[in-house]
C-alpha cells in the first residue's frame, strides 16, 4: 500500500502568498534568497515580464487551416488564430514555465481559463503543438486557440505554477502570485511566523519535510510532479512518462520506502538550483553503492554515475531531453522500459 502524507500537505494555497514569503525571509533568510532564483520560483510570470516573447516578438505556426500567431504589443502579447476569414484574438494572461525546454500560455475567454494549443520550445525557438494537444484535431477556432481548462484543472495547473490563489478548490485570479513559494510546501507559513512572535512553541510547527521518508518525499513533490499513483492510473506507457520523476523513480530496483537515501531530496535541493554537473551527484549515488556496502560495483566508470544509469531520453513533441529517473544499467538500443 502507498502511504499517505498528512492532511497537513494538501491545505489550500493561502491567498497573501508574497507576503508569506516575505514572512520567511525574516528568519530563513539564506533559503528563501537562494530559493527566488530557481526555476520552480519562476513557474509562472506574467506576459509583460516573459522574456522570451519579448525576445520573440513575432511567433507564427500553421496547423491545417489554422495559422496561430503570438505577436507583441507593448508589454502584452496577443494570441491570434485564423481559418479564412475567422479570426479569434485574445490577449495571453500568463506564461507558464521559464523555457528551459518549453513554455505554455494561459488565457481567459468568456470567463473560463484556457492553456494554448501552441507551446515556444527552446530548441527550434519556435511555437509548436503543446505536448498535451498532439493527437488530437481542433473542431472550432476557439480548439485551435486553446484548451478550455475546467474550474480544477484550472487550480491544479495555476496552484503548482503559482503561490497562493487557489482556494477550496477553485483559482481565484486576482489572488494568483507567479512562481511556487515558501507555502507550496511548508503549509500555512503565516501562521507559523505569528506563533513564533507570540512565543506559542506548540502552534508554530510545521511539517519537519526534512524527515520525510521516500514514500510521502514523493507524495509532495508528486503534487506537481505527479505521483506514482497518478500515472499508473491513466495507463500511461513510454517515453511520455519521463517528466513526471517521482513515478519513474518509484520504478527502479533500487527503490526502498524504507531508505532515505533514495528520496527526491537525497539528490535535489528544494531551495537551490539544479545541479548541472553531473558529477556533483556522484557522492550521492556511491552512499549507496560503494564496495563496503555492495558486491556489485560499476565496471564501466567511477565518476558521472547517472550519465549511464539516469540517462537523458527524448520526450516526444518537446524538442528536448528529459533525465529519466528510474535508475538502472541502461543499455544501448534496448526499448524504453516501461
Amino acid at each position: 500500500m502507498r502511504s499517505a502524507l498528512p492532511a497537513l500537505f494538501f491545505l489550500p494555497f493561502l491567498a497573501a502568498a508574497a507576503s508569506g514569503d516575505s514572512v520567511c525571509a525574516a528568519c530563513h533568510s539564506q533559503q528563501t534568497s537562494h530559493f527566488r532564483a530557481t526555476p520552480m520560483a519562476q513557474a509562472l510570470e506574467t506576459i509583460e515580464l516573459c522574456d522570451i516573447l519579448k525576445n520573440h516578438p513575432d511567433l507564427q505556426f500553421q496547423e491545417g487551416p489554422y495559422h496561430s500567431q503570438i505577436k507583441r504589443e507593448g508589454d502584452r502579447s496577443i494570441l491570434t488564430v485564423t481559418r479564412g476569414t475567422e479570426t479569434f484574438t485574445v490577449p495571453i494572461l500568463w506564461a507558464l514555465g521559464q523555457g528551459k525546454a518549453g513554455q505554455t500560455y494561459v488565457f481567459q475567454y468568456e470567463g473560463a481559463m484556457y492553456e494554448s494549443r501552441v507551446s515556444f520550445y527552446n530548441g527550434p525557438a519556435a511555437l509548436d503543438l503543446t505536448i498535451g494537444d498532439i493527437g488530437t484535431k481542433p473542431q472550432t477556432i476557439v480548439e485551435a486557440a486553446g484548451r478550455r481548462l475546467e474550474p480544477p484543472d484550472a487550480a491544479n495547473c495555476l496552484g503548482c505554477h503559482s503561490n497562493g490563489g487557489v482556494s477550496g478548490g477553485m483559482l481565484h485570479v486576482e489572488s494568483v502570485v507567479p512562481g511556487v513559494g515558501c507555502q507550496s510546501c511548508h503549509g500555512q507559513v503565516e501562521k507559523h511566523a505569528n506563533a513564533v512572535r507570540a512565543g506559542n512553541v506548540a502552534a508554530a510547527k510545521l511539517p519537519h519535510l526534512a524527515g520525510l521518508g521516500p514514500e510521502d518525499m514523493a507524495e509532495l513533490c508528486g503534487r506537481c510532479h505527479r505521483t506514482w499513483a497518478q500515472i499508473a492510473l491513466t495507463g500511461m506507457r513510454g517515453p511520455n512518462t519521463v517528466r513526471f520523476q517521482p513515478y519513474r523513480l518509484t520504478n527502479s530496483k533500487c527503490y526502498d520506502v524504507e531508505d532515505r537515501r533514495i528520496r527526491c531530496t537525497a539528490c535535489h535541493d528544494p531551495h537551490g538550483a539544479l545541479a548541472t554537473n553531473l558529477s556533483s551527484y556522484d557522492a550521492t549515488c556511491k552512499s549507496c553503492h560503494s564496495t563496503a556496502l555492495h558486491t556489485k560495483v560499476c565496471r564501466v566508470a567511477k565518476a558521472n554515475c547517472v550519465e549511464c544509469h539516469m540517462p537523458k531520453v527524448d520526450l516526444p513533441g518537446a524538442h528536448a531531453q528529459f533525465t529519466d529517473h528510474q535508475i538502472r544499467i541502461a543499455k544501448k538500443g534496448e526499448p524504453y522500459p516501461n
